[in-house]
């Protein structure tokens, strides 16, 4: 499939997210009708041709794969379409993805989240909470304690899934004077950083101080970071995913990090959303929680989906092609 959707003739009816805060500028020959992605869709645009997709839940999606018989084409604004994949919709129904919306605001988090733990902010958040001057986190420290991970400044990062977002995330490392080492399906060189394949996660795991995940959820990544990967880190290793929660092995982690051979892990994202109350992540104080929160701002959508229209309306292959 090369990306190209033949259109029916006449007005081309758009569906479009209240989420999407700016409206793309559009041809004479385009509707755009907003609807609230919480709601089923208007039964005065069950006609659309496109549907454009942010926030939207699994049974809105269900009902409006079941309904909008004369739909051609789904523009999501998400990075992974893996929710959008499972709605039903038709086969010969085209899904383009939101991929390059959400490097910035997802590079940024990552960073948070990555300096969080190695500061140790959730210590002191929870020594604030106490009233207590936690003396052992101040004061004079080591350059580089051994057998703990305290600065950036030499530390050995392994970034999973070397993609767009690694592409932002690894000089921001860098800069802090981390060395960064990409996994991906190919090796190679990708944005001037060296990347292996999984094949190589055995010699260089054991060598890492910090893995960053940034996997999209497919059956292949299914529980891709798993007790096997974890075991080959070592124990003064903290894991970061901000992927998608269906690549980590929530119970291995929990496991590791409990019996010491993982010094903790930040998680934004989790195989269950949103995280049950009764899951043991919250109470763990060397796993911090974060609700999904890395990639909830699509910079530059409004112009993805009229890049987009236009090559839709002209015949032209579409962006951000998903194969299905």
């Amino acid at each position: 499939m090369d990306g190209t959707v033949a259109s029916y003739p006449g007005v081309i009816t758009v569906l479009l997210p209240t989420t999407l805060e700016e409206s793309p500028r559009v041809s004479a020959d385009v509707r755009l009708v907003r609807y609230d992605p919480a709601e089923p869709v208007p039964q005065d645009a069950v006609d659309a041709q496109v549907l454009v997709v942010w926030g939207n839940g699994r049974r809105q999606l269900r009902d409006a794969a079941a309904r909008l018989t004369r739909l051609r084409w789904v523009q999501t604004l998400a990075a992974g379409p893996d929710v959008v994949l499972e709605a039903g919709f038709a086969p010969d129904v085209v899904v383009t993805s939101g991929r390059g919306l959400h490097d910035g605001p997802v590079a940024e988090h990552t960073l948070a989240l990555v300096l969080a733990v190695v500061r140790r902010v959730p210590d002191l958040v929870r020594a604030q909470d106490a009233h207590r001057w936690a003396g052992e986190l101040g004061g004079v420290q080591p350059v580089r304690p051994a057998g703990d991970l305290r600065t950036l400044d030499g530390a050995r990062v392994v970034v999973w899934g070397f993609g767009s977002i690694a592409a932002r995330l690894a000089p921001l490392l860098t800069a802090l004077g981390a060395h960064v080492t990409g996994v991906a399906t190919t090796a190679g060189e990708r944005h001037g950083y060296p990347v292996v394949t999984t094949e190589a996660l055995p010699d260089l795991l054991p060598r890492t101080d910090l893995l960053v995940s940034l996997l999209p959820a497919t059956p292949a990544t299914r529980h891709a970071v798993d007790d096997r990967v974890l075991r080959l880190l070592p124990p003064h290793a903290w894991v970061v995913n901000v992927g998608r929660g269906a690549t980590l092995d929530e119970a291995a982690l929990l496991d590791a990090v409990r019996a010491g051979r993982l010094a903790g892990a930040a998680l934004d994202v989790f195989d269950r959303e949103p995280l049950p109350p009764q899951s043991p992540l919250w109470d763990e104080p060397r796993v911090l929680v974060s609700p999904h929160a890395a990639g909830g701002r699509p910079v530059g959508a409004a112009a993805l989906v009229e890049r987009n229209l236009d090559a839709y309306v002209a015949g032209r292959p579409l962006v951000n092609l998903v194969e299905r």
